[in-house]
């Protein structure tokens, strides 16, 4: 099979043949549809996050090791089974869960793989989508979603739409509140679907780009504030009667925009933080108590949730925005144009 792999990194990928594996026991082999291109995969190529004062804190500490194929976003057909699978069948339309663990540690005892403290993550950890083929380690991380749903729109679910489903989730959202979503590239449009949907929030939706603040405006975003042209704290306080917003959901998550979240919070306001620009926050300490601010880091979701969000899918309620897509050989110019902010919505590679 063909695969598009990170070999060095912050270097141009490289489309190697590799053995296509055979499944054993519950192991699946899925044939690649559609893989989304998603930040994580951006960092997961330049081999580091921002850290403190400037710090890169690498990739291959955090147990990353390459040559990788990437793409954690994953939908495709089943290939072929292991003689322990049980409830699928060549050619079924899936969606994969790619947050594995290693299904011992506390968090995945309670079905919360995704916070494993030993992730085993197809596309970081493991090979992933960026390929015509891959190996899913057991078939309880496949959700079916059937013929009547698109390959491309459902791949961006696993992580882009998984983890804005989670982040309404923690953020628990109530009719009538407001929230500022900072960043509106793919996943903070699908938080926004979500919000408008479930919770009935006034949705304020905040980023440097005048593009994406039209189309988050198209995708149910009450009010659109341009933070590059705009005073945001001003204008967040004259939108909330000088109060501030009931919460904030960070998709970027870089220095500069939580110390400008700080300041858009009312008292028993919460922060949710989810991008991973990184860098770092200095604190007022005196006024997280006096304010009894909530500050939640919020990291993808659980596979019930993927099944919760595939149903809202198939209803219509949530969809993702597909604004390109590239063939294997183009992986590395995707991953550049995500970097560069050139891509509306959601990527994905077709291979």
């Amino acid at each position: 099979m063909k695969a598009v792999r990170i070999v060095n990194v912050n270097e141009p990928l490289q489309i190697q043949e590799l053995q296509t594996a055979k499944p054993k026991g519950s192991q699946i082999i899925i044939k690649v549809q559609s893989s989304g291109v998603c930040h994580s995969d951006v960092h997961v190529w330049e081999g580091y996050y921002e850290g403190i004062g400037g710090q890169q804190l690498k990739t291959t500490d955090r147990g990353v090791k390459y040559p990788l194929t990437p793409g954690h976003e994953i939908a495709g057909i089943v290939d072929s089974l292991g003689e322990q699978v049980e409830g699928f069948s060549n050619n079924e339309k899936v969606l994969v869960y790619p947050w594995i663990g290693d299904g011992t540690c506390p968090a995945c005892r309670i079905g919360e793989e995704n916070l494993c403290d030993k992730p085993r993550s197809l596309g970081i950890y493991n090979d992933g989508g960026y390929a015509e083929y891959v190996l899913v380690p057991s078939y309880k991380y496949l959700v079916k979603i059937g013929d009547e749903m698109d390959s491309d729109t459902s791949a961006p679910l696993s992580c882009a739409g998984l983890t804005a489903y989670g982040v309404v989730k923690n953020a628990n959202l109530r009719p009538d509140d407001n929230v500022v979503i900072v960043g509106t590239g793919g996943l903070g449009l699908m938080a926004i679907q979500l919000a408008k949907a479930v919770t009935g929030a006034r949705i304020i939706a905040m980023d440097i780009d005048d593009g994406k603040l039209e189309v988050a405006k198209t995708e149910g975003a009450n009010i659109i504030v341009n933070s590059r042209k705009e005073d945001a704290p001003k204008a967040v306080m004259e939108l909330t009667n000088k109060l501030g917003a009931d919460a904030v959901i960070d998709f970027v998550n870089a220095s500069k925009t939580v110390e400008t979240d700080m300041q858009l919070l009312r008292k028993r306001a919460k922060l949710v933080l989810v991008g991973l620009f990184g860098g770092e926050l200095r604190l007022n300490l005196v006024a997280m108590p006096t304010r009894a601010y909530k500050l939640i880091g919020s990291y993808t979701g659980s596979i019930l949730d993927l099944v919760e969000l595939v149903s809202l899918a198939r209803r219509g309620v949530v969809g993702s925005i597909i604004s390109n897509r590239f063939k294997l050989d183009q992986a590395t110019m995707a991953l550049e144009m995500l970097k560069e902010g050139k891509i509306l919505g959601r990527g994905v590679i077709n291979p």
